[in-house]
């Protein structure tokens, strides 16, 4: 017996809620970053003028947070800061501006503390809590980047080994294409969103007005946070594990690619459906869908090398060491879609409910799988069938004509 659709959904969505980031986790990293905010903010920068910009990035700011696995164990919550100092490029120098906001988180005791060693691009603050669900706060430095027409690009500092240097990039641009991609379906599950998150979380939030937008999730954010599961529950243990597909990719791709389904199920399935058959690329065949051709997001150009552009920064390939190891990352993108297709979408047609089970156990863990699988396991029980009863009573007589 096959899974039915709208109970296969009501089960995807439990199952993003669960790797989702809770209210009161999300609210707790909010007040942690504000507070280091604050702490930048009153510092002193040489040869700046004006007020420093400071704003969450990545999945954070995108809605499509999910607590990460590593080493097969779930791991703590990654948040980006990106702190923007007004100045510019000739009145500085890279390894300045990353030496300012390590002095300056340096200078709080408490900060002090968690803090990691400097990173390539940021500082790492490690914070650990009783519930033993952590988190990351990244502190991104970074100036305007004068080189750009776009007035959100940044210029990020960038270390490798001793040497500095300048590194572009618009996160703030970034979000504000994939807000407008996912604004149809944010603006219908805003209302209903918000006050079911108050209903659970009425400790937390004084009115529905006080639940934060970032806490919506549509059918496309759910369908990011299950992919990007997948992707780690998959590559967990793999010899291509250091190949796996980035999540700007899948982010990318998949805003592009979402129509505006009502549920995750079936935007799922959509957008798997789509990756799916961008595989021709892989063998230098031209796309047989035209209007996903005529989009032209993943592209193979005639010297081998693979294109994916940033929507808001097309001199920014996403893809550009998919050419490497005679495509490597290329074959292990499409072969994780191919997993994607036979594990969450062919699942639909599937007659065998322990393979099915099995499926969704490595797409998402054994626990979050276990704890979900009730939502599916009635709809496939097997039915009791009570014979009909017929009478007899009055039926002609045999030696009768």
């Amino acid at each position: 017996m096959t899974f039915n659709l709208k109970q296969y959904n009501q089960f995807l969505e439990q199952v993003a809620e669960d790797l989702d980031i809770s209210p009161s986790k999300y609210q707790q990293a909010v007040e942690r970053y504000k507070s280091v905010s604050k702490w930048l903010e009153d510092g002193d920068y040489p040869d700046c003028s004006g007020k420093m910009k400071i704003y969450v990035q990545g999945s954070f700011r995108l809605g499509t947070v999910v607590r990460p696995l590593i080493e097969g164990k779930d791991a703590d919550y990654d948040i980006d800061l990106v702190c923007e100092l007004p100045t510019s490029k000739p009145q500085t120098d890279p390894e300045t501006i990353k030496s300012l906001f390590g002095d300056r988180l340096k200078a709080n005791a408490t900060y002090r503390r968690l803090l990691d060693k400097e990173g390539r691009r940021c500082w790492t603050l490690n914070y650990a809590e009783q519930d033993n669900i952590g988190f990351h706060l990244d502190v991104l430095p970074s100036i305007p980047d004068e080189d750009y027409r776009s007035d959100t690009s940044i210029a990020i500092t960038h270390k490798e080994d001793s040497d500095y240097s300048w590194s572009s990039s618009n996160p703030y641009g970034y979000a504000l294409w994939f807000e407008e991609r996912n604004k149809q379906a944010f603006l219908l599950a805003e209302t209903q969103q918000k006050q079911a998150i108050y209903s659970r979380s009425s400790t937390i939030y004084a009115s529905v007005d006080e639940v934060p937008s970032q806490l919506i999730r549509t059918p496309l954010q759910q369908a990011i946070q299950l992919m990007k599961r997948h992707r780690d529950q998959r590559f967990n243990g793999h010899i291509l594990d250091d190949k796996r597909p980035i999540s700007m990719i899948i982010t990318t791709l998949a805003a592009y690619l979402y129509q505006n389904e009502g549920n995750v199920a079936v935007a799922l399935q959509g957008i798997v459906e789509k990756l799916h058959a961008h595989n021709s690329l892989l063998h230098n065949q031209i796309l047989a869908d035209h209007s996903l051709a005529r989009m032209n997001i993943i592209q193979k150009r005639n010297d081998g090398s693979w294109y994916i552009g940033n929507p808001v920064n097309p001199e920014e390939n996403f893809a550009d060491r998919w050419h490497e190891d005679k495509d490597a990352r290329a074959k292990s993108f499409f072969m994780w879609v191919e997993w994607l297709k036979e594990d969450l979408v062919e699942i639909l047609t599937s007659q065998n409910v322990q393979a099915s089970r099995k499926s969704l156990n490595s797409s998402f863990g054994d626990s979050v799988t276990g704890k979900n699988f009730h939502l599916l396991a009635a709809q496939v029980a097997p039915a009791i069938i009570t014979p009909r009863q017929v009478s007899i009573d009055s039926a002609p007589k045999p030696w009768k004509s």
